[in-house]
């Protein structure tokens, strides 16, 4: 039976069978977002359920633990992300049917945090016998969206695992994470595919300017996939044509128009672009947005390494506090005044 990794996962998948009869009671798969880090994470802890796994150690796909996984039923297996991002799938399933009615006004918002209740309810969960004495598994991501108390009450589940438990961490930014969590997982990176392999699979979708995509998304080819397939490229385009003719007026007319754009992936399109910029006064090189080569080779031009240094380092702690800003707009326009007048 077929599996649903990728073909750049074959070693990592290869390295997991290799620590067949001594593995680890907690992993940490790790590296950049979107190359299938929970595509890998989800098939590891079906296949660790499984009770006929192939000669690969893949899941079999046909014995009751695998229905029960399929239908996210099974009783050794539990996820833990944010609200949020059930909500966003519940939403995506929900698609075609008719809108649910709005009950409240006032509905509280889904958390993007994993909080402590969800890491307590973990603890009667592992204090259950096993069905037919198997494994548990406990999958978890993005590890880095525990706050402060969940992060606490999860180490002290990883320093005193229940017998047969194996947790399944997965994490974007691994520097992120407490040293006394990293200290008790296993690690295993999950490296960027190569870029021939990317466009590959990008093509094979109908991906058009697969290569445009992929680098906009910095070889990561899942990202790369999703960009091309959402609404949001027009509004991409948008914002680099602007930040193109830096200016006062164009910086609080964008505001006002990004506002409602999720603040961390606005944020993450200036980083980029200012990365480009810095990259092609350095070495003439272009790594995220190659289509506007022209329009970077000229701000580059007219802009110190120094000064552009400093707005970076001031962009990269923008993006620390971009998921909580008060407020959205004078957030945006501020960021976007203080880029206007590097090139003023």
């Amino acid at each position: 039976m077929s599996n649903p990794l990728f073909s750049w996962q074959t070693s990592a998948w290869d390295y997991l069978q290799s620590l067949q009869g001594r593995m680890p009671h907690a992993f940490l798969l790790y590296g950049p977002e979107g190359i299938g880090k929970t595509v890998f994470a989800e098939h590891m802890a079906k296949s660790l359920l499984c009770e006929q796994p192939d000669a690969g150690g893949h899941a079999c796909g046909r014995c009751g633990s695998c229905g029960w996984f399929s239908q996210y039923s099974h009783p050794d297996y539990r996820r833990v992300r944010p609200e949020l991002l059930d909500e966003e799938e519940a939403s995506s399933a929900d698609a075609d049917s008719e809108p649910a009615a709005k009950t409240s006004k006032a509905s509280k918002a889904p958390s993007k945090e994993i909080v402590i209740n969800q890491i307590r309810a973990l603890a009667d969960f592992m204090n259950l016998s096993t069905h037919r004495q198997g494994r548990r598994v406990i999958v978890l991501y993005p590890a880095e969206a525990l706050n402060i108390p969940a992060a606490n009450a999860l180490l002290k589940s990883l320093e005193e695992p229940g017998a047969d438990t194996i947790f399944i961490l997965v994490s974007n930014s691994i520097d992120k994470l407490l040293p006394t969590i990293l200290s008790r997982c296993h690690k295993l990176p999950m490296g960027m595919p190569e870029q021939s392999v990317a466009l590959a699979w990008l093509r094979q979708r109908g991906v058009s300017d697969a290569d445009v995509w992929l680098a906009q998304q910095g070889g990561a080819p899942l990202a790369a996939l999703a960009m091309a397939e959402s609404d949001t490229r027009t509004e991409l385009d948008e914002f680099l044509r602007q930040l193109a003719r830096p200016g006062v007026d164009t910086s609080l007319k964008l505001a006002d128009k990004m506002q409602k754009t999720e603040m961390p992936v606005t944020i993450a399109w200036m980083q980029r672009w200012l990365y480009d910029i810095f990259s092609y006064k350095q070495s003439g090189r272009i790594r995220y947005y190659p289509r506007y080569e022209k329009e970077v080779r000229a701000l580059a031009s007219v802009v110190s390494s120094e000064a552009l240094l400093m707005l970076i380092k001031s962009c990269n702690e923008r993006q620390a506090i971009a998921t909580h800003p008060l407020s959205p707009k004078l957030f945006l326009e501020d960021m976007l005044l203080e880029y206007s007048a590097l090139f003023a």
